[in-house]
């Protein structure tokens, strides 16, 4: 299969999803939760549209919803049965995907990224996770990566990519390597795009131009 057949393939479900985005796009308000569906909470309490979001905050979503937020410059888009804790003080730059599905476009700066595999540094990147118990999906989908093993971090890769070059698997456990190739699953351009839109920006692959012919 062709690699653009295969993304089609791949991300066809999550297009759905990109209303969501597609309405809080069309809203006023720049900042806190642009849009949600299903049960979502924050810090535990019932989510209600237009409420803050900052460092610190816990977002849940339970199976079947999902949420869309803005913190500061960065974007997201969590999907259900997800649960993501957001740092604060020294540990501003730090979040942890503890379970769940999140697609994620952030701002030019440090930022790390906690998953029950790995930690991933990044600087104005956008990706796609996916935490489970034994193992982490993770598609750079464009930008750099510094990939470090939870349970050994001098076990470690940099990745850098342009257009969801190279997706993988995450794993943590003795006598497994560390990462392991993927295909492209469950999030979509239209969104990486839509997301960029909420704070300003256009997604790294929009502004050269390619692919010129995309339908993703």
């Amino acid at each position: 299969m062709k690699r653009r057949d295969l993304l089609l393939a791949s991300t066809c479900a999550p297009l759905v999803l990109s209303t969501l985005v597609r309405e809080a796009v069309a809203r006023d308000t720049r900042t806190g939760l642009r849009g949600f569906r299903g049960e979502v909470t924050v810090n535990g309490a019932p989510a209600r549209f237009g409420m803050s979001l900052q460092p610190g905050d816990t977002v849940r979503t339970a199976p079947g919803a999902e949420a869309v937020y803005v913190i500061g410059q960065d974007a997201f888009l969590q999907r259900g049965d997800s649960h993501v804790a957001f740092g604060s003080g020294a540990a501003a730059n730090l979040m942890r995907v503890i379970t769940g599905k999140l697609l994620s476009v952030f701002a030019k700066g440090d930022r790390r990224i906690a998953t029950p595999a790995a930690t991933i540094g990044i600087r104005g990147t956008g990706c796609y996770i996916e935490a489970g118990e034994d193992r982490t999906y993770f598609c750079l989908c464009y930008g750099e990566a510094d990939i470090a093993r939870n349970g050994d971090p001098s076990q470690r890769e940099i990745v850098r990519t342009v257009h969801h070059d190279k997706p993988v698997w995450l794993r943590d456990a003795p006598g497994l390597d560390m990462m392991s190739a993927a295909s492209v699953i469950n999030h979509s351009d239209a969104e990486l795009i839509l997301l960029e839109g909420l704070v300003g920006r256009q997604p790294p692959f929009v502004r050269a131009g390619w692919p010129p012919d995309s339908g993703y």
